[in-house]
């Protein structure tokens, strides 16, 4: 422990026993003067601050400073009533400050009380009221804009953590102040019922045990108990302000006294009304020679501060700005900045910067931060933060999205237009702007607002262009999922893992798995639009079979297995499902395809032959799609990555299960099987 800490302790414990122990006069004194000492630093520090969060502190801080001069006026009081003498400070407020008279002191006592308790406490505990009422009522607010910056990119995710935590920790400070006011004004109401204590017993045992006169009474204990309250008063006068000022403090850009400066001075020919209404105010009756030099004062003030305003005006030599942004340019650092590429980027031209704008009233940020939170249900993966700019080079109907820095998927839209998609390939019912749905290819029409109703009527799909352009996020996203994963990103699942399952990532990470592995094998699931969300089935999985093989093909096999409810659920409709299977033929020339290394299995398979599979694939699920179907290929669980491996390149949204990938109950119709001649 620090000296700091252990100067805290030690207060603490020298507050209880001023509570208990008779302290001597001398040492009142000394911690008399300690108490207004901290006083006057807490008001100086309170004034200084820039915002509240800077002295987050102050309520524990004033519960200790509350408890620490209630246990002086313990003391005092208990040295006032058993031997007339509370020490040399006390004595010298109760004759010098009230100026011998202890009735004018005991007036003064009272204006003291009256000013801290109905004045600044009663308006401190209002205003810290009303603003952790306020603070807690605007959070949902502000976490919406953090989220709103962080996904338009104009934060990262650092920044947004720390802005949070200091929401979290404004309102935990306005929730303390509310309660940490009450102590001043509990301050305020003791402090009257200690010197009403004095008074009246200090009366009662200087007649009785002293055997003073009544006069003398009064003059000694009524001179000694108003000396006590001022000197307790006084510092409770000056943390009540420092509260008041903690707890009324606003958006500033420097301490009390730069705001107030900056501010109140802020229209100098104001000034010049102010002295010349003082100057009127000479020619009454009133001191003429004094209102005229204030008058001068306040004249000469606004002629000091117009001159600074017009020095600030005048326009600054723009050649050592540009020269410094030249050399900023120049430096290394902003040159390696540049290299860096976002994960996920969104791009736009200047005629669909309204979908953007929240003053515009686009809701394109707000339904960002809804598809990533859809995504992390669906996929388990947290997707990174989607940066969304305008780009003047793109067509201003065009936007574009990349990923890690590459183009994957581009569009066009219109605003004031509504996307039209007919069930019927070949209607033409109506007019439009001939296009394709940018997420899945339909066939589709720009039509305008006049003719929503019209297509609604004739049975088309109406979409606005927020909710075009918010659906092809998303399927881009799941198409590019796996390379969204890295190893920065699986050790954030993992770690994630770790707080409820920590035995279980202990045994398979880092040995005999690397995080590098497990990211290839989560990849390769998301790569087949297969969630990663139930991560304890697929570390349970890697878990079992690890310690057989480390191949990650083979192990991605296996997930896929134990996954075999989320997949039976993900591809079969009311525990039904049209497949295509591979013939006996097929499935024995894929298996003598494969060639077995040291360093995994390889399909090497004759591209004559791999032609041949592609193309008979095709056929079968091109008369199973004029089926009113859309089938996927079902073959056995030794043949299916090989399969998924050949027809993905010319089939990549082709959908390959094995056997052992779905429950026994569910119903399987065979729509047709892959036969190569």
């Amino acid at each position: 422990m620090s000296i700091k800490d252990l100067s805290v302790l030690f207060g603490v414990i020298m507050i209880i026993i001023m509570l208990v122990i008779p302290l001597p006069g001398p040492l009142l004194s000394v911690l008399i003067l300690i108490n207004i000492s901290l006083a006057l630093v807490v008001i100086l520090v309170a004034m200084n601050v820039k915002e509240a969060l800077e002295f987050s502190v102050f309520p524990s801080l004033l519960l200790l400073l509350t408890l620490f001069r209630l246990g002086l006026n313990v003391s005092t009081t208990r040295s006032i009533l058993s031997e007339a003498n509370a020490g040399g400070v006390v004595d010298t407020f109760g004759n010098f400050v009230t100026g011998g008279n202890p009735l004018v002191g005991f007036v003064v006592f009272l204006i003291l009380v009256v000013i801290q308790f109905i004045v600044i406490t009663k308006g401190a505990e209002r205003v810290s009221e009303v603003a952790a009422r306020f603070t807690l009522d605007a959070m949902p607010g502000k976490q919406m804009s953090i989220d709103a910056d962080l996904n338009a990119g104009l934060i990262t995710e650092q920044q947004a953590k720390d802005r949070r935590e200091k929401i979290e920790d404004e309102a935990d400070f306005y929730g303390a102040m509310d309660g940490a006011s009450k102590f001043v004004k509990g301050d305020a109401i003791a402090g009257i019922v200690i010197v009403l204590i004095n008074i009246i017993f200090g009366f009662i045992i200087g007649m009785t045990q002293f055997g003073l006169s009544a006069g003398e009474t009064v003059d000694v204990f009524l001179r000694l108990t108003v000396g006590d309250g001022l000197v307790s008063q006084i510092p409770a006068l000056l943390i009540a302000t420092g509260t008041g000022i903690i707890v009324t403090r606003v958006a500033a850009k420097g301490n009390l006294s730069y705001d107030v400066t900056s501010q109140l001075f802020r229209f100098p020919k104001l000034l010049y009304i102010a002295a010349g209404t003082i100057f009127l105010l000479g020619l009454t009756p009133i001191n003429f020679a004094l209102t005229t030099v204030i008058s001068g004062m306040l004249g000469f003030g606004g002629f000091y501060l117009s001159r600074a305003e017009e020095r600030a005006a005048e326009p600054i030599e723009e050649v050592d700005e540009t020269e410094e942004r030249a050399q900023e340019m120049a430096a290394p650092e902003n040159v390696v900045q540049l290299l860096n590429t976002d994960p996920i980027e969104f791009e736009f031209g200047y005629a669909l910067i309204p979908i953007a704008d929240q003053n515009q009233g686009g809701d394109l940020l707000d339904r960002v931060v809804m598809i990533r939170r859809q995504l992390a249900l669906e996929l388990g993966l947290v997707i990174p933060v989607v940066r969304i700019r305008d780009n003047i080079q793109l067509n201003p109907n065009e936007y574009q999205l990349k990923i890690k820095g590459n183009q994957v998927a581009q569009g066009e839209l219109y605003i004031n237009h509504y996307l039209a998609m007919s069930p019927d390939l070949e209607d033409d019912g109506i007019d439009g702007i001939e296009t394709k749905e940018p997420a899945f290819g339909l066939p589709a029409k720009w039509i305008t607002e006049e003719m929503k109703e019209e297509a609604e009527l004739l049975g088309y799909t109406v979409v606005d262009p927020p909710s075009v352009v918010s659906t092809h996020i998303t399927e881009v996203i799941k198409r590019y999922a796996h390379e969204l994963i890295g190893r920065e990103e699986t050790r954030q699942l993992i770690d994630h893992l770790k707080e409820t399952h920590p035995i279980l990532v202990e045994e398979i990470t880092p040995e005999p798995l690397s995080v590098g592995e497990i990211q290839k094998v989560l990849a390769k699931l998301l790569s087949e639009q297969i969630s990663i969300r139930n991560l304890p089935i697929i570390f349970e999985t890697l878990a079992d079979y690890s310690k057989m093989t480390n191949d990650t093909d083979l192990l991605t096999e296996y997930c896929r297995q134990a996954l075999s409810v989320q997949i039976t659920n993900q591809y079969a409709q009311n525990q039904f499902l049209k497949v295509v299977t591979l013939s006996p033929q097929v499935e024995k020339m894929v298996v003598e395809g494969i060639q077995q290394t040291e360093h995994g299995n390889f399909i090497t398979m004759d591209p004559e032959n791999q032609q041949k599979l592609i193309e008979a694939v095709h056929q079968e699920l091109t008369q199973a799609y004029f089926q009113d179907s859309a089938p996927i290929v079902l073959c056995s669980p030794a043949v299916r990555m090989y399969v998924k491996q050949i027809i993905g390149r010319a089939l990549p949204e082709t959908v390959v299960l094995s056997y052992n990938e779905l429950e026994p109950t569910v119903e399987v119709e065979s729509s047709g099987v892959v036969n190569v001649q």
